[in-house]
């Protein structure tokens, strides 16, 4: 029999889909954990569940890790947080839509608005899914897109599913045109005809059924995203067998139903995709001007104001507008007519005022520093530079920021910027100057708010920067998150 190699696809993550066990698992690593997922912790984590009768293992003797992982990675997926994966310790950052979920774990019309929220921000290339790079997109906007267009009755087979819009390698309104002629005419066939051309091609087909037909679909129908009529089986697809396998293939039916969106859920996911269109671009994980773990953290940073509103959270909060910070710094400096090139560093100077013993000042205009700051403790004054650019930050002009600084009797300057080339941190290079990411900056200030940390001291960020001048202080800083709020327990 010859091999069959499959065709790239979307990958789903397909290792369960039972609602209350990721809900269980999400609390378990928040509250028994404190974050840390050490191996010896996913032991007790397995534990825990299985008191719960939420977890068995299929050998009991080896204590196999391998159920506990995909937990852990489900919840990666679906956007409650992320593992930082370059780091030995092994422990979890809960972003923000994850912190919002676990706040509301129990008013379910509010735990289905902030899942669909987390679908928004799901892209491909996905920081825990094996999704091939060549995919950039957001799926499920898609998705939602298609169940919410006249022209396909507002539903989506599954069939077109696995035949059509798993294979989809971007979206743009002008191929998304001809994804929904192609749905049309694909729905004018029979299900003989139908069944006839998934068998073409089995081995992929049959894994594009079973991730969206036996998992993600019936999860999302549980937490009420959408409304599933599970149709007629019309055929059975087989995985290919493992070689010197003696055990017959695995077979997957095929039904002929569709899935649609709840209709009390339709007006939120029509708001939705207005501010966060299908078309969108997503972050690019291989950005070679940028440390990858700095793109993961602006893609989990995802908090959109329209859910806030929906579920009655104070969307004013400053909290709010500093997880916006890099977006607005990328939005303000494609402003081509500059009429918006100074809220950013509003919203900056606000920032730099949580911390207790830091009196900020934005001063701005030519010739002078962006946001004048006075560390109160040891009373010393430093400036700090909001560096937005169309493209990336290419050089700093340190002998300019010398003028800034000795303007306002500054120690050193702190440069905050989405991001840069790394010929830029050459042009710091001996200069009492450092650079922080602003992903990396909202992060901080951010977990200290979730956690109700009201006293934000100065004290370790001067103590980082004074002891590293002239270079990127990022990863300390991020490192310095991580210490703090997903320590050990």
């Amino acid at each position: 029999m010859p091999i069959m190699v499959e065709r790239d696809k979307w990958i789903l993550y397909k290792h369960t889909c039972d609602y209350e066990l990721i809900k269980a698992v999400a609390l378990d690593v928040k509250n028994s954990c404190a974050t840390d997922i050490s191996d010896t912790e996913r032991y007790r984590m397995q534990e825990r569940l299985a008191a719960l009768d939420m977890y068995r293992a299929r050998n009991p003797r080896s204590k196999p890790l391998d159920s506990i992982n995909h937990r852990i990675n489900t919840l990666e997926f679906y956007m409650f947080g992320y593992e930082d994966k370059g780091n030995d310790n092994k422990r979890f950052i809960f972003s923000p839509l994850g912190n919002l979920f676990l706040n509301h774990i129990n008013d379910e019309d509010k735990l289905k608005k902030i899942f669909t929220a987390m679908l928004f921000g799901i892209q491909f290339q996905h920081w825990a899914n094996g999704t091939p790079a060549c995919f950039q997109l957001y799926p499920f906007r898609l998705l939602l897109k298609l169940m919410t267009d006249e022209r396909l009755n507002c539903r989506l087979y599954s069939t077109e599913y696995a035949y059509i819009v798993a294979f989809v390698k971007t979206a743009t309104q002008e191929n998304y045109e001809s994804l929904v002629n192609r749905i049309l005419e694909f729905r004018s066939n029979d299900d003989e005809t139908i069944a006839s051309l998934l068998k073409e091609d089995e081995h992929t087909y049959v894994n594009c059924i079973y991730e969206w037909q036996y998992y993600t679909q019936k999860l999302l129908k549980t937490i009420g995203i959408i409304r599933v009529y599970e149709g007629e089986k019309i055929c059975k697809l087989f995985h290919p067998q493992k070689a010197n396998s003696q055990s017959l293939p695995t077979g997957r039916w095929v039904k002929n139903g569709f899935a649609e969106i709840s209709p009390d859920l339709l007006p939120f996911v029509k708001r939705m995709l207005e501010a966060y269109p299908y078309y969108e671009k997503p972050l690019r994980l291989d950005d070679d001007e940028r440390m990858q773990m700095d793109v993961v953290k602006e893609i989990y940073s995802f908090y959109p104001n329209i859910l806030l509103e929906e579920i009655g959270e104070d969307v004013d909060d400053i909290h709010v507008r500093l997880l916006e910070l890099p977006a607005l710094i990328e939005k303000y400096s494609n402003n081509p007519d500059n009429d918006t090139a100074y809220l950013f560093e509003d919203v900056l100077a606000e920032g730099f005022n949580m911390f207790v013993n830091v009196e900020a000042r934005k001063v701005g205009g030519a010739g002078h520093t962006d946001i004048e700051c006075l560390y109160i403790t040891k009373k010393k004054k430093f400036a700090v530079e909001a560096k937005s650019t169309a493209n990336k930050l290419i050089g700093i002009n340190a002998g300019r920021l010398r003028e800034h600084r000795s303007q306002i009797g500054g120690e050193y300057t702190i440069v905050i910027t989405p991001r840069y080339v790394p010929a830029a941190k050459r042009d710091i290079r001996n200069e009492p100057i450092v650079m922080i990411l602003a992903s990396t900056f909202s992060e901080y200030l951010y977990n200290h708010m979730y956690h109700d940390v009201r006293e934000i001291d100065y004290k370790d960020f001067d103590d980082i920067i004074t002891s590293n001048l002239g270079t990127d202080v990022s990863k300390l800083i991020s490192n310095m998150t991580m210490e703090k709020f997903a320590s050990r327990a």
